[in-house]
């Protein structure tokens, strides 16, 4: 057995990014939260935290700060079964979502939550069930379908992504079409090195591989922006371009969408206790994404 104490603390440092602020947060010294961690790190015997600013888990102690959220979570519920929650009980609840899933609908679906606090995780959907694989979140929306070992797997619906970009852009370099010649020349918009959308919406288009030049912009209303403002061609989701493409603003290189299921997938030892996030993620899915 762990000391909750040390696993609270633990989970404290993490959350707020240092041992200082963390002994501010408990009411206690710096030299307690420091003790404290020396002796859950002899307890299993491997370094929980990087000593950086801000403060970063090993992969041990990552897991062992979800393990103390999940207490949480659990006292919780039980206490809300009694009769005895208070609003200052609030766990915080660590997901990995999308950046463009974020901007779109699940917020909403969080806002609708109450007597939680998140810690939202920002991570490609194809790359999202590796933080719940490790066990560093407790919940997921990814486009894995199958569930993860210990989890819980809901369909939520599709998210349609269409290339587009300016009528200028367009005209400037898809003049015959989005072909193999003008995608190898024409700067794509890449959120980041995970990001796979582009090209494997180009290899769909002209059937093999392409190397995509392109400007590297981590942010789903920014990505709007550039290709509006003609830096480039992009998979923007349908939900956030609908008013621009309505007005011409801009326009699709083909009609050919890339259709993207997404999943929530949640861990069955908090399930219970997360039941009322889970049911605002579908219901707040249904309403924005496309039927599967």
């Amino acid at each position: 057995m762990f000391d909750p104490i040390h696993l609270e603390t633990l989970a404290t440092i993490l959350r707020v990014g240092s041992f200082e602020a963390a002994a501010h947060e408990l009411n206690v010294t710096p030299s307690a939260v420091s003790q404290r961690i020396r002796a859950l790190e002899e307890r299993v015997g491997a370094a929980l935290i990087l000593r950086e600013q801000p403060a970063r888990p090993t992969p041990i102690g990552a897991r062992l700060a979800r393990h103390a959220e999940d207490l949480r979570l659990l006292e919780r519920a039980l206490a809300q079964d009694l009769g005895l929650a208070s609003q200052a009980e609030r766990p915080v609840v660590r997901i990995a979502v999308n950046a463009d899933s974020v901007a779109i609908w699940v917020l909403s679906a969080l806002a609708e939550t109450d007597g939680m606090l998140f810690d939202i995780v920002i991570d490609d959907q194809d790359h999202s069930a590796e933080w719940l694989r490790r066990g560093e979140v407790q919940a997921a929306v990814t486009s894995h379908p199958g569930p993860i070992a210990g989890c819980d797997a809901y369909p939520l619906g599709v998210l349609r992504y269409l290339a587009t970009a300016s009528p200028d852009f367009v005209a400037r370099w898809f003049p015959d079409g989005p072909t193999a010649e003008a995608l190898s020349r024409a700067p794509a918009l890449i959120f980041n090195l995970k990001d796979r959308l582009q090209a494997d919406w180009a290899e769909e288009v002209c059937g093999r591989r392409l190397a995509l030049p392109g400007h590297y912009l981590p942010s789903s209303t920014g990505f709007v922006e550039a290709a509006r403002l003609g830096m480039g061609w992009g998979m923007n989701p349908e939900p956030l371009v609908r008013h621009e493409l309505a007005t011409g603003a801009l326009v699709a290189l083909a009609d050919r969408p890339l259709d993207v299921m997404l999943y929530w997938q949640v861990g069955r030892l908090t399930a219970k206790a997360l039941a009322p996030l889970t049911d605002a993620i579908r219901r707040r899915a249904r309403r924005v994404l496309r039927p599967a």
